[in-house]
């Protein structure tokens, strides 16, 4: 067996992409889009009608058409990408929305109406949520409304804890981005798999999960490389680009090495992370700060950039 193979034996795996044809040919478990890979699929040809019939509809919608068109463009797209894979998708709530909880919140079950006029039910489906504060809360709304969440940007241990505690589905911790701040920071270009702060950072937020029976699942995302991967092996799930799939996918050597399964149990603690303590954690750990914060700036823009487009399409058409 191939690398990938072998992964899928240990881990779900989840395309990182909105790629129906990279999704077709690695056959993952899940998927989870976001504003970034929204908008570089806008612009492919065999979502061109996805893109005028969800203008179309939206046009109802006066000047509020082109927010709308995006938000039934990320629907459109995520209902075709459930007709290849057998488990979920995730869809992101707008990055705009990352302080605001009511409106995240009435953000996300428009989103879930949207899914349900297609036929698709509510449990393929995952809301994608920054880990900020709000996010959290309104997410903590969402679950107890039956709308399953996908807690994403996530740095730290105490975004991982307050996750835990609000009852999210799963959260999507970050490898990558932490190595990459590090990798500034350090000035140092070395890091080896199990060096790397990303893959510590994911296995502590993992043991603590599985150590305290917390059920929210762990998704590793936001690779860098192939070793990262193979470093996590055994998390619950694994979102990972076409790039990097096709790299284990091509890869015939044994998968070794990954998480360790003897975890030692222990008790939960006795308080929740209340909202001052969690900002000061928060506002302490210079990297998840920063990364959060640039995170949300970035899907801001890749939101706005498909907005452009679409106007930009309206136009021409």
């Amino acid at each position: 067996m191939n690398k990938l193979q072998q992964l899928k034996q240990r881990s779900q795996v989840v395309a990182d992409s909105g790629d129906i044809e990279a999704i077709r040919h690695y056959c993952p478990q899940d998927a989870t889009t976001n504003p970034s890979l929204l908008y570089k699929a806008a612009q492919l040809p065999q979502y061109r009608d996805l893109v005028e019939q969800s203008l179309i509809w939206a046009q109802k919608f006066g000047d509020e058409q082109i927010p709308q068109a995006a938000i039934k463009l990320a629907v459109a797209i995520g209902s075709e990408i459930l007709q290849l894979i057998p488990g979920v998708v995730s869809t992101e709530v707008d990055a705009r929305l990352s302080f605001d909880i009511r409106n995240s919140v009435d953000y996300a079950r428009r989103l879930i109406t949207l899914y349900q006029q297609t036929g698709i039910s509510r449990q393929r489906v995952l809301i994608k949520l920054a880990a900020t504060w709000e996010g959290i809360s309104a997410a903590s709304i969402l679950e107890q409304e039956g709308i399953r969440c996908n807690l994403t940007l996530l740095f730290s241990q105490c975004q991982a804890i307050a996750c835990a505690e609000a009852g999210v589905t799963l959260i999507s911790p970050f490898v990558g981005r932490i190595l990459d701040w590090h990798k500034t920071q350090s000035n140092c270009d070395t890091y080896t798999a199990e060096t790397d702060p990303g893959v510590q950072s994911v296995r502590a937020i993992y043991t603590y999960y599985k150590s305290r029976s917390y059920p929210t699942i762990v998704m590793g995302a936001s690779f860098r490389n192939q070793g990262e991967i193979e470093a996590l092996a055994g998390c619950d799930r694994l979102t990972i680009s076409p790039q990097l799939l096709e790299k284990l996918q091509a890869d015939q050597a044994p998968l070794e090495g990954g998480l360790n399964d003897a975890i030692t149990p222990q008790a939960r603690p006795a308080n929740k992370l209340e909202e001052a303590e969690f900002r000061l954690h928060l506002n302490n750990n210079a990297m998840a700060s920063e990364k959060l914060a640039e995170g949300i700036r970035n899907f801001i823009h890749d939101q706005q950039r498909l907005e452009q487009f679409l106007e930009k399409f309206q136009r021409a058409n």
